[in-house]
């Protein structure tokens, strides 16, 4: 198991057992706390997490509050709230795949096959050093959840009002959509016309060979 998926599954143990009064601010620091937690069970080296961020198990998380009637977006995730689009992206990650883009491009117009890229993808491993350098700004630039101070000022608080339907995903729908069957079906689409992801929608990775996308997918449709 990863150090993602591991997080992952401790910020879901917490979700399902934390007071449903807490505000976004709040719960930002208990979570905190509580992945901290973890690694004084684990002895981590906490002066090697702090000097190399991509050593910490990292995730991110978009959660409804019923109480409070917001929905708290901690990392790079979205939203629709009645149709509405609300995103919360990485700084930097646009650029740097633009990078990837153009490097595979050149690759293209020099004689490589787009199925190289399939198999290895040389775009991604040439970005790889730009993107390891970003997660040097983990919780300073962006938030994540990670056992590190998370800043406010990055987290997204969207107040929902009286909205009907809200639907919760990961950023791995291109296209995010109000049903799981149309934003299943636009991604499928990007995939058949672009599977780098090098043109319409640039990505720091594209569709790998045996895949059946470039990034995981969680989706949540409900009415409130």
């Amino acid at each position: 198991m990863s150090n993602g998926q591991y997080c992952m599954r401790q910020v879901c143990q917490y979700i399902e057992s934390m007071p449903a009064d807490l505000t976004a601010e709040k719960f930002c620091r208990l979570i905190t706390s509580y992945i901290r937690f973890l690694y004084s069970q684990y002895d981590v080296d906490m002066e090697l997490l702090t000097e190399i961020p991509t050593e910490r198990m990292a995730a991110s998380a978009v959660i409804y509050s019923v109480g409070r009637k917001e929905i708290w977006m901690v990392g790079d995730c979205q939203c629709l709230v009645d149709g509405v689009l609300y995103e919360n992206p990485k700084p930097y990650e646009e650029p740097i795949a633009d990078m990837r883009s153009a490097f595979i491009r050149l690759a293209l117009l020099n004689g490589s096959a787009a199925e190289e890229f399939q198999n290895v993808d040389k775009g991604r491993q040439f970005v790889l050093p730009v993107l390891i350098e970003n997660c040097k700004h983990q919780n300073k630039t962006f938030a994540v959840i990670d056992g590190f101070p998370i800043p406010m000022q990055h987290v997204k608080v969207i107040p929902v009002g009286q909205a009907k339907e809200i639907v919760l995903a990961s950023d791995g729908y291109p296209y995010l959509k109000e049903s799981l069957a149309d934003s299943e079906q636009a991604l499928a689409r990007l995939i058949e016309k672009d599977p780098l992801l090098i043109h319409e929608f640039r990505a720091t990775k594209g569709v790998m060979k045996g895949n059946r996308s470039f990034d995981d997918r969680t989706y949540i449709r409900f009415s409130i």
